[in-house]
This record gives structure tokens, C-alpha cells and sequence, in this order.
């Protein structure tokens, strides 16, 4: 059985006071964090993102006539074939590309598993703050901005969690370079793991921890 974990992160005002801690057990969001599952969930969101519309030219599929530059014997060169042989220049690809699908899907429950993993690593490497109070009334990038000058992580890449869609959020931080925001139930690990910073408001925490215990429940 796992050793049960205790978590305390620290949370902050948008002004970035100090409010106190949010504390909670490890396992109320995975009993256990999995290095190779993160890898391969992270590895399929890679390949998924992958166009895959890389293509070359055959020699059936160049320009030129197929037929043999001169004869075979008889003019001391070498021997040669149509000027569309992958050997000449301008000819085509012995092995051409063609235009490959590289997305695949891992089981729901392994990405779900790997997010809660991400999500309690965050945590465990004391790279997550807990955002009390947090409101956004009108859509004004200033007040994300002050926000992260505020918490001291203006410089760092960012990801905010929030509980719910939320336009004036949304379009508030989206020209942040360095930020990226998420609902909760549209988090997933590849996010969390590509940026340094985790900012979560409180809401979007709880509700995050249970989701984990109905999963647990319903088995």
C-alpha cells in the first residue's frame, strides 16, 4: 500500500498576500506518480500534435522522359537508365515520403491516471500556488499581468487553472506570452508538465479532488 502523502501548497491573494495554506492529502488526486506513464502519455500528445505531411517525389512522379539517356554500350560512360533515376540530380527519392497519420490514444483511464500525476507532481516540487478569491470582473490583460508581477512568476511560464470556462479570463491573459489557462476539466498532463509554474484557484483544486474520489467511487 502507498504511503499516504501529505500536501500543504501555499495560497495567495491575486495581490499576492499571503492567505494561508491549502492542505490535503497526496491521495486524494493519485496514490502514486508514475515517471513512465507521464512518458507515455506525454510521448502520444507529442506524436498527436505531429502533421504528418511530410512527402517526396518517386522517380514515377518527377519531370522528365523516361527514356535512356544513350545507349547502354558502345560511348565508354557508364551505363545509365532515364534521367528520373534517384542517382542523377533532379531525379526522384528512392524511398519517398509520403503523408503519415502519427496521432494514436492511450486508454481514458491511463490519461486521466497521468494527469492527476502531473497535477500532484506540481505539488510535490512546491511548483503549484493555490489562487484564493480569484476574479477577473472585466477583460483587462493588466490585471492577469499585475497578477503574476504580484505572485513573482512574470518571468516563468505559466499555467492557470480555473474551475469553468471563462471568456473574460481567458481573453484577459491571451496575449501573455508566457501563459497558458485551462478549465480544470480540460486539464490534462502535457499541459501541466510543459509549463514551470502551476496557478490554481481554489475552486478549480476542490473540484479537481473530487472528480478523483467519484472516479474512486464509481470503481
Amino acid at each position: 500500500m502507498a504511503e499516504t502523502l501529505k500536501i500543504s501548497a501555499p495560497v495567495r491573494g491575486m495581490d499576492g498576500t499571503d492567505v494561508g495554506s491549502y492542505d490535503f492529502e497526496g491521495a486524494d488526486l493519485a496514490d502514486r506518480i508514475s515517471k513512465q506513464l507521464l512518458h507515455d502519455v506525454i510521448v502520444m500528445y507529442e506524436n498527436n500534435l505531429r502533421q504528418g505531411s511530410a512527402r517526396t517525389k518517386t522517380r514515377g512522379e518527377v519531370a522528365g522522359s523516361t527514356k535512356k539517356l544513350f545507349r547502354q554500350k558502345g560511348t565508354g560512360n557508364a551505363r545509365v537508365g532515364t534521367k528520373r533515376s534517384p542517382t542523377r540530380r533532379g531525379g526522384g527519392h528512392t524511398f519517398a515520403k509520403t503523408p503519415k497519420d502519427w496521432s494514436y490514444r492511450l486508454p481514458r483511464k491511463a490519461v486521466r491516471l497521468a494527469t492527476r500525476m502531473a497535477l500532484l507532481s506540481k505539488f510535490q516540487d512546491s511548483e503549484a500556488t493555490v489562487i484564493d478569491s480569484f476574479n477577473v470582473p472585466e477583460m483587462k490583460t493588466k490585471t492577469i499581468s499585475q497578477m503574476l508581477t504580484a505572485l513573482g512568476v512574470a518571468k516563468e511560464s505559466c499555467l492557470l487553472v480555473i474551475p469553468d470556462h471563462n471568456v473574460t479570463v481567458w481573453r484577459s491573459g491571451r496575449n501573455i506570452g508566457n501563459l497558458m489557462i485551462s478549465p480544470v476539466g480540460e486539464l490534462n498532463a502535457y499541459q501541466l508538465l510543459r509549463q514551470k509554474r502551476l496557478l490554481i484557484t481554489r475552486e478549480a483544486i476542490d473540484q479537481a479532488r473530487q472528480n478523483q474520489q467519484e472516479a474512486v467511487t464509481a470503481g
